[in-house]
């Protein structure tokens, strides 16, 4: 019975053991270095800047800032006009009025035009009665008062040459978020990879003594119970090898939502795209005095933002305090008979004044309060952002300095771990150890690596959370 027994075990273990080699070929092949494809940090944070939606979103605001300037240039473009009435009624010509020329608004609030009319009619009004070959005249019109240092075609204008250059800013920050966003999904997808590896290897060796185990229980060195102890670490192994996979994947998906190519076609990572080995991080925004940082801060683009939209509300203001004034506006029509295309100047002319000014000016003065509302509402906008923007930059660059404390430590830690896992490893090769000491030993040595390589993973996003306070990821890569 003892033999019969010991034939079963030998052949459930065999079976056993072609069912883990089957899982380990079907679910994962990294061991297969030569066929795998690295993708680095630099080269998917180039692929996310040059190809994500948001990215190509964000090059649109510079541009909608032009085509804004472009319209409220417009403004001042010279326009063509002409109009004409005539009235007709029993068989009579009342009157027939014609007038059109050109319209020319400058940006210092002349206004210039020119232009030929000429009226007919049996019942023309005096008013309206001129020469038979009409006449031709000119027209200057200035604003003395309200609209003479700026109007509301001027303030706009100045708005949007503002807005070109905040714009700019505007699209810095759209790039630091969508970069933010997909180095931190990078940084999660590399230490689901190593912790991968980890999980592969402790299969590994957990498949190989348990080997080893059969086979000195087949030669009677071992009892039994000891096969199935080294076969229910196998078989935990592998539940948190199937863990790791899952969370891989997992991760790869989350990577790849990043990941677009030319012609707007998002792509999707395979299970042969690993992450390169870590580089070296560029430490020059980790070791920089207070007075470094504050002017670093200064530099940001979303304070550069409140700075220009400060500058907007201000022409605002102006504008709004120059509609405090009454209308004053002056008119001058020289007046040209044509005959036989000669111009003849005979100090004739119209001219005309009007004046305009609310008593009470209450809907005036109650803009100008809401603009200056809105300024001092924004200065403590931009005094909170900078003060926000200074205490995460501190506290990141605190962590990144503390997890590469962390680092330097625990990679110790680790060493030390398989050491202790070699010299019992040694002790169990040669029968002076359990395997419960064994195991226990690998396990800690494996839980000291998964530590790591958060610890890791921490300090990467730290440095990440840095240069993204900084405003420099966009630049960076």
């Amino acid at each position: 019975m003892p033999q019969v027994s010991k034939i079963k075990m030998k052949k459930s273990s065999h079976k056993f053991y072609l069912v883990i080699m089957l899982f380990l070929i079907s679910t994962h092949s990294f061991g297969q270095v030569d066929t795998l494809q690295q993708l680095s940090l630099p080269q998917f944070m180039q692929m996310v800047k040059q190809f994500h939606p948001i990215a190509k979103q964000a090059d649109l605001i510079p541009k909608s800032a032009e085509a804004s300037t472009l319209a409220a240039r417009g403004a001042f473009d010279p326009k063509l006009f002409y109009d004409f009435r005539n009235k007709f009624y029993d068989d009579k010509n009342y009157y027939s009025l014609g007038n059109g020329g050109f319209y020319i608004p400058t940006w210092f609030g002349l206004e210039l035009k020119a232009g030929y009319e000429r009226n007919q009619g049996n019942y023309l009004n005096p008013e309206n009665s001129m020469p038979d070959q009409g006449l031709l005249y000119s027209q200057i019109s200035l604003p003395l008062l309200q609209g003479l240092l700026i109007d509301e075609r001027r303030a706009t204008l100045k708005q949007a040459k503002l807005y070109v250059d905040l714009s700019e800013f505007d699209k810095i920050n759209v790039l630091n978020e969508l970069l933010y966003r997909a180095g931190k999904a990078y940084w999660d997808w590399y230490l689901a990879y190593a912790n991968l590896k980890i999980h592969e290897n402790a299969v590994v060796l957990s498949q190989t003594r348990f080997e080893a185990v059969r086979k000195t229980f087949v030669f009677g060195d071992r009892p039994a119970i000891d096969t199935v102890e080294a076969n229910i670490q196998l078989q935990d192994r592998i539940i948190n090898l199937q863990q790791a996979l899952m969370e891989f994947r997992t991760k790869s998906l989350l990577l790849s939502t990043f990941l677009w190519i030319a012609d707007d076609t998002p792509i999707e990572l395979t299970n042969k795209t690993i992450p390169t080995d870590i580089v070296k991080d560029d430490e020059r925004y980790f070791n920089l005095n207070v007075a470094a940082i504050d002017s670093l801060i200064e530099s940001h683009p979303s304070l550069m933002v409140y700075d220009f939209k400060i500058k907007q509300l201000k022409i605002e203001e102006r504008f709004k305090k120059d509609k405090l004034k009454p209308k004053l506006n002056i008119n001058y029509n020289p007046l040209f008979s044509a005959d036989n295309l000669n111009l003849t100047y005979q100090n004739n002319y119209k001219w005309g004044m009007s004046v305009a000014f609310p008593i009470l000016l209450r809907k005036e003065r109650g803009d100008l309060q809401l603009t200056r509302i809105k300024i001092e509402n924004t200065q403590y906008e931009n005094k909170g952002k900078r003060i926000e923007l200074l205490n995460k930059t501190k506290a990141s660059i605190n962590e990144f300095s503390n997890y590469k404390i962390q680092i330097d430590i625990y990679t110790k830690n680790v060493s030390n771990y398989e050491r202790l896992w070699q010299s019992e490893r040694k002790l169990f090769d040669r029968g002076e150890s359990s395997l419960f000491m064994i195991n226990s030993r690998e396990m800690s040595y494996i839980n000291a690596q998964i530590k790591l390589n958060e610890i890791i993973n921490k300090n990467k996003k730290a440095a990440l959370e840095t240069v993204y306070s900084f405003g420099k990821l966009s630049v960076n890569y």
